[in-house]
């Protein structure tokens, strides 16, 4: 699906968007880059301590765009930063993650959110933009996939990687399939027909699902993964908000989007029968575990992770569906004028205090191993 720049000039504004769980900013810098009691997160202080709290200001305007898995946390993060730093204005307009690559790639975004790594083509489009660079993939934002159903009376429903592959391709239809009756003992399945509920878009939130369906269920999932949508059948929606507010408003549907959409619209999601000696359920910490078993695969500045050890887990309290959106950056060759902006508000959200807060709107910190890759990175933008 070929992508098309919407024309016209998009309008500085900052995103007004109510998030359940409210990020409150714990520490505050100037916007005084002089200032030496204001040092980047996580970096330290010049007593030598690590003042994770700081935020190390610039000025201007910058534009970014893509993933609206992660637009919660964006915003959350937006708010923040510009309630420390007067004169900053990050404008992030969340679309999908395809739009945002095509954005960056055409030189209008100072970075993009893609809940995939970029692609080759992408790598090798991404050099006219960025000159004597390339464009590098950022890890930023983890969390779990939920996979969120609307099914009244049923408050505790199970189901494992082929049941899940099956429903999103049209296979098992009623919510009383003996597949699914199996998973759930004890439950009353009522006869009524599935909904399944697909993003319209180009999406990494797709991409990182059928990943999942492919690796944990690859003789009931007979595409290989994608940013479009490759099931048979459903109902499409705009963006993980569409999807979810679907699910929300229509009875026997199941959808799929990230949890903090489940969280503020009080959508049940599906506990995860891996082999584990429970079902898992969607939560920050859950996904956190499998998160923790990805491996860099990128080369150079890029820090392009595998997620596939994380989709046929057993472990107890690992969910396997999760997805770790990248912010797009030119690792050289950013503009002059929107460079200083866009590194200290990178540098903030990969932070430890920026980090720690991503559990309260749904999502998963970096583990600590990656994330210490990810702030050597930013500091290294040039």
């Amino acid at each position: 699906m070929k992508l098309q720049r919407k024309s016209g000039l998009r309008a500085l504004t900052v995103g007004a968007v109510a998030i359940t769980g409210a990020l409150v900013l714990t520490a505050c810098g100037s916007d005084n880059n002089n200032d030496s009691s204001t040092t980047p997160s996580g970096q330290p202080s010049s007593s030598g301590s690590t003042n994770a709290g700081a935020i190390s200001c610039a000025k201007g305007q910058i534009l970014a765009s893509g993933s609206s898995a992660q637009q919660n946390a964006i915003e959350a993060w937006v708010k923040n930063y510009q309630q420390a730093c007067a004169g900053a204005t990050v404008n992030y307009k969340a679309s999908s993650s395809g739009e945002g690559i095509v954005d960056f790639n055409q030189g209008t975004d100072a970075f993009a959110g893609s809940d995939s790594p970029l692609k080759p083509a992408e790598v090798a489009s991404s050099k006219q933009v960025c000159k004597g660079g390339t464009g590098i993939s950022i890890p930023m934002v983890g969390g779990p996939i939920a996979i969120g159903y609307n099914l009244p009376g049923v408050s505790n429903l199970v189901l494992d990687a082929p049941t899940l592959a099956k429903i999103f391709n049209s296979k098992i239809t009623t919510w009383n399939d003996e597949a699914i009756k199996k998973l759930n003992p004890g439950v009353t399945l009522p006869s009524t027909k599935i909904q399944t509920v697909h993003r319209q878009d180009e999406s990494g939130t797709t991409d990182n699902l059928t990943k999942y369906l492919k690796g944990a269920a690859p003789a009931d999932w007979p595409y290989e993964h994608a940013k479009a949508w490759m099931g048979k059948g459903g109902q499409a929606a705009a963006k993980s908000a569409g999807v979810s507010a679907l699910v929300k408003q229509t009875e026997g549907s199941i959808g799929y989007f990230e949890l903090s959409y489940a969280t503020a619209s009080s959508i049940p999601t599906v506990k995860i029968a891996t082999g584990a000696s429970a079902p898992v359920e969607a939560t920050s910490q859950n996904a956190s575990a499998g998160i923790a078993a990805a491996k860099v695969v990128g080369t150079g500045a890029d820090l392009s992770l595998d997620l596939g050890a994380a989709y046929t887990t057993k472990a107890d309290n690992a969910y396997p569906i999760v997805l770790v959106t990248y912010e797009i950056a030119c690792d050289k060759g950013n503009k002059a004028d929107t460079l200083p902006l866009t590194k200290s508000f990178l540098t903030y959200i990969a932070s430890e205090n920026g980090q720690a807060q991503l559990p309260n709107a749904g999502y998963a910190p970096l583990p600590t191993e990656i994330a210490t890759k990810v702030r050597s990175t930013i500091s290294a933008l040039s």
